[in-house]
């Protein structure tokens, strides 16, 4: 039995998943495209695919991501329309921020849409991720002049379910600074501890937001509420030197390091990460700030206009392509930040929070689903509030132990279902182990066809 894993944009999160894919479950084989010209990707990868996959009877499931218009392929390809067709679906184009929207945009959301339709399971990332698509199908298709059909979401829905992006978590002790290294001995038990809890939460666990008036970080990791088994950790400073000064003497002496791990795209709101730094700036509040994430042929003007204006606060610009120099980067860093205006699920910010970063999220999109209330802002003005107390007092975050439950989004969680979700079995169903997992009254419901 093989897995045929297609991805037509191989980069990021999808290049992330593809790669884990083969490493992980048995007889998977991969076609790609690079990850170049997504709206081209998008429109004619079928095409490509339809000549670069050989034929071969060993074929038993198709694994793909949304960007593949999957009705094309099968279409041109009929010997493939017999196997397990899993569609992954690491964001969605019926909601996504167009800049200026034009007829032809139309045409991404309708490949999904159909793509749908033919696929025998249809993944999400996120539940936001699921129920911003089918809550969105048939406003989008209202853009039809006339004959518009109806009902498909009730359709696709039956297929739908929700499987977190699996992250494995790399061993990052030795990047650390010494200040973050007993916080993150408690964040390594909590992502290998035994998997207790379906993978689909819809809200998470909240604890004390950090202001420049609340008490001394060390008394705030005493409050967590009686669900929340949390073991106080020492601040005492410690003997060991890694690159910078430890314990009071870091906390206290060295700037606030800022990091904006993300593609470098209007949909990442940019404009509003680099206004709100300009604005610690005339405050004359000290900072270092680290901008990495991918860049793409259309980088916005934004980025060189900020770099002009932050070059004394600057400790990283630009992407990184070796994953260590990556990972020591977030490392370093103490606030990572997302101010996108576009996001089903959020690797850069789960990576950095696992290398001991404290996270600013806005209080929309997938967030609220991955990241409890103390770490979203709703406006702005909140996001610029929350950087100013924290370089007032940088010790707030770097003695914070963040509750973010990391172990719900790993490898070592997911995978089973992974696996399961990539079996042909007669049922084309996750396991009912994994199923039954899911408590309807904290977590989302997902029904699957027995047709499947």
């Amino acid at each position: 039995m093989t897995v045929l894993l297609l991805e037509a944009f191989y980069g990021g999160s999808h290049k992330q998943l593809v790669d884990l894919l083969k490493e992980s479950v048995e007889d998977c084989v991969s076609f790609t495209l690079p990850a170049k010209k997504w709206h081209w990707r998008a429109r004619t990868s079928a095409l490509y695919f339809m000549q670069a996959v050989p034929a071969s009877s060993l074929y038993r499931v198709l694994f793909t991501s949304s960007v593949l218009n999957l009705a094309e392929l099968v279409a041109l390809r009929p010997d493939l329309a017999h196997l397990k067709k899993v569609l992954y679906f690491h964001e969605n184009q019926l909601v996504y921020p167009v800049r200026k929207s034009q007829e032809r945009d139309f045409q991404y959301g309708y490949n999904q849409i159909l793509s749908c339709l033919v696929a025998d399971v249809v993944a999400f990332n996120s539940a936001f991720n699921m129920e911003s698509f089918l809550s969105s199908i048939s406003t989008f298709l209202k853009t039809m002049p006339d004959h518009r059909p109806k009902d498909l979401d009730r359709l696709i829905r039956p297929k739908c379910l929700v499987l977190h992006f699996p992250i494995r978590f790399p061993d990052v002790t030795r990047f650390l600074p010494a200040h973050k290294r007993l916080r993150h001995s408690v964040r390594c038990d909590d992502i290998h501890a035994p998997a207790t809890q379906s993978h689909v939460q819809t809200s998470a666990p909240s604890c004390p937001v950090l202001t420049i008036d609340s008490e001394p970080p060390e008394k705030i990791l005493d409050v967590a509420g009686p669900q929340q088994s949390l073991e106080p950790v020492s601040v005492t400073p410690c003997q060991e030197t890694v690159s910078r000064p430890c314990g009071d003497e870091r906390g206290n002496l060295q700037p606030l390091h800022i990091v904006w791990p993300h593609r470098w795209e209007h949909d990442k709101d940019p404009q509003l990460f680099f206004q709100t730094l300009l604005k610690l700036k005339e405050r004359q509040l000290s900072f270092e700030v680290s901008v990495l994430g991918e860049t793409f042929a259309d980088v916005p003007d934004i980025f060189s206009e900020a770099k002009e204006q932050l070059v004394d606060h600057i400790q990283h610009w630009g992407f990184m392509p070796s994953k260590e120099d990556y990972l020591k980067a977030l490392c370093q860093a103490d606030v990572v930040v997302s101010t996108a205006k576009h996001e089903f699920f959020g690797v850069a910010m789960l990576e950095a929070v696992h290398c001991g970063c404290y996270p600013l999220c806005p209080k929309a999109l997938v967030y609220p689903e991955i990241f409890p209330a103390t770490y979203l802002y709703s406006t702005p003005e909140q996001l610029c509030k929350r950087l100013q107390d924290f370089c007032k007092r940088p010790q707030l975050v770097r003695h914070h132990v963040t509750q973010v439950n990391l172990h719900t989004f790993s490898w070592d969680t997911l995978g089973d279902s992974f696996r399961s979700l990539l079996g042909a079995d007669s049922d084309r169903m996750l396991t009912e182990e994994h199923m039954s997992r899911r408590d309807p009254k904290k977590y989302i419901t997902i029904s699957t066809p027995a047709s499947l």
